[in-house]
């Protein structure tokens, strides 16, 4: 049971998690990054700020676990069922094959912190790392795959939840600062929202499913 268990949560973390955070703002701030500044450093800032955030949101988790069953069971469903709805609505209404706001977005958070920096490719290898870190730290605070790691570790095991979310945080990121660019120009942003929201729904469902058991 223990395994089972296990395993369920880490492959919520993985799929949820990781799949949500794919062509996110997160990933082209480390994408663009990688590309004026040593990829080693970029990825050992962007996954250490991600990971900090997951065993914050998996503590967090573990106190919204202490609220009576019925309502966190409500809570998840609720939110997984916002969430999946408003990807799948996202996914409908777009027809290119990349997401520009996201970019925009990674840009101008890339450039409010060079703001006030002398030579900003002149950082050592301590300043790429935390400028890396504060960088997707801020950016995925308060994100939605956060509130999705807070709500899989207040129901399920929050040790497969965090190793499920930093498995898929280790394979965005590292596919980010190695061929981001090239990859997020060939991603189908529709296809991957569209799933997204799918999965997000699926897992609504389980949780109507398991509060009803």
């Amino acid at each position: 049971m223990f395994f089972t268990d296990l395993f369920t949560a880490f492959t919520a973390g993985l799929m949820l998690v990781g799949l949500a955070e794919l062509g996110d703002k997160t990933f082209f701030i480390a994408a663009l990054l990688a590309m004026n500044y040593s990829r080693r450093l970029v990825f050992l800032g962007a996954f250490a700020a991600l990971a900090v955030m997951t065993l914050l949101a998996v503590g967090a988790g573990q106190v919204v676990a202490i609220l009576p069953s019925q309502w966190v069971h409500l809570a998840e469903v609720v939110l997984f069922a916002g969430f999946g709805l408003k990807l799948l609505y996202d996914g409908w209404r777009m027809d290119g094959c990349c997401d520009d706001d996201e970019v925009t977005e990674a840009k101008t958070a890339i450039a409010a912190a060079d703001a006030g920096q002398i030579d900003p490719k002149a950082l050592s290898a301590l300043g790429i790392t935390s400028r890396t870190f504060g960088l997707v730290f801020l950016g995925e605070w308060g994100d939605r795959t956060q509130i999705t790691t807070v709500m899989l570790a207040a129901t399920h095991s929050p040790i497969g939840v965090a190793m499920g979310a930093m498995s898929g945080f280790f394979l965005c990121i590292g596919l980010a600062v190695v061929a981001g660019r090239l990859v997020a120009g060939r991603l189908s942003e529709r296809f991957i929202t569209l799933f997204a929201g799918t999965l997000f729904i699926a897992f609504a469902i389980a949780a109507v499913i398991r509060g009803v058991g």
